[in-house]
C-alpha cells in the first residue's frame, strides 16, 4: 500500500535497519502516511528518549536542522515503508519542495503516490483506481512546506538524542489529531525518516536511503492525470475492487 498519514506510537527506524517501525502497505496505509484528510496524532514520551521539548523550548540545534532541511529544494532516493501490521514495501521517491512528491512502489505493488503542489493522488494502476486529497489537508504538507518553522504551534515536541533529533509536527485545524514526526541526523542534519500517525494511533513509517540532494528532477514525475481521475471517479464509473 502507498503512503500513509498516521502516528501516535513512534518507533525508530535507523539506516542500518537494526530497528524498524511498522507501517501499513495498503490503501489505508497510504492514507496514513500523509495522504488522507484525517491522517496523523499526538506523540508522548517514550522509554529511552531524552527530554521532550515544547515548540516554545525548541533548541538551537533543532532549529538549525529545520533551517538546513528548508534549504534542500530537491531529494531523490530509495525508501522502505513499514505498516502497523508489520508489512513492508519499498521503491523510489522524488521530492521537490515546496509541495511536490512522487513515490513509485516496486512490484508487485501497483501504487504510485503523486503530489503536484495542490493535491495528492494515490494511483493504483493494478486495480485501476485513483484517490485524490487536497495537499493542504494532509500531514504531508508539513514535510513539503517551504520552511519548517519551530516557533509556531505546529511543533508538538522536539527530542534530542546522540544519534537522532526528532521533531513532531501537527496542525489540528487541518489534520485533526494526526501528526507527522521527522527524524534527522544531528550531525549531518539529513532527514532519515518520518512517521505519520492517524487519530487511531496507527503508524506508518518511511525510511529513506541512498539519498541525493539538489538534483534536477523531471517535472513530468509530478504531473497528476486529472482527466483519468475524473473518469475513474465520476458518478456511474466502473472500477475494479472499489
Amino acid at each position: 500500500m502507498p503512503i500513509d498519514i498516521a502516528m501516535n506510537k513512534t518507533t525508530k527506524v535507523t539506516t542500518g535497519m537494526k530497528t524498524r517501525s511498522t507501517t501499513d502497505i495498503t490503501r489505508r496505509g497510504l492514507l496514513r502516511l500523509g495522504v488522507g484528510a484525517a491522517g496523523l496524532a499526538v506523540l508522548t514520551t517514550l522509554p529511552g528518549f531524552g527530554l521532550i521539548q515544547s515548540a516554545n523550548a525548541a533548541s538551537d540545534a533543532a532549529q538549525r536542522i529545520a533551517d538546513h532541511f528548508s534549504n534542500v529544494a530537491t531529494m531523490t532516493g530509495e525508501f522502505v515503508q513499514f505498516g502497523p501490521r508489520g508489512e513492508q514495501t519499498g521503491g523510489k521517491f522524488f521530492i521537490q519542495r515546496p509541495g511536490k512528491l512522487r513515490f513509485n512502489y516496486e512490484p508487485p505493488s501497483g501504487y504510485r503516490v503523486i503530489a503536484d503542489g495542490k493535491n495528492v493522488v494515490i494511483d493504483n494502476n493494478k486495480l485501476n483506481t485513483m484517490d485524490m486529497y487536497p495537499l493542504s489537508k494532509t500531514p504531508l504538507k508539513l514535510l513539503l512546506d517551504e520552511r519548517i518553522d519551530l516557533s509556531g504551534k505546529r511543533v508538538k515536541s522536539v527530542r534530542e538524542e546522540n544519534d537522532l533529533t526528532t521533531i513532531q509536527l501537527a496542525d489540528r485545524q487541518f489534520f485533526g489529531n494526526s501528526t507527522i514526526t521527522l527524524m534527522f541526523d544531528p550531525k549531518s542534519y539529513e532527514l532519515r525518516q518520518w512517521t505519520i500517525t492517524d487519530p487511531q494511533g496507527k503508524d506508518t513509517t518511511v525510511m529513506i536511503f541512498n539519498v541525493q540532494q539538489g538534483v534536477k528532477i523531471d517535472q513530468g514525475l509530478f504531473v497528476v492525470d486529472y482527466k483519468r481521475n475524473y473518469e475513474l471517479n465520476r458518478p456511474g464509473a466502473k472500477t475494479s475492487n472499489r
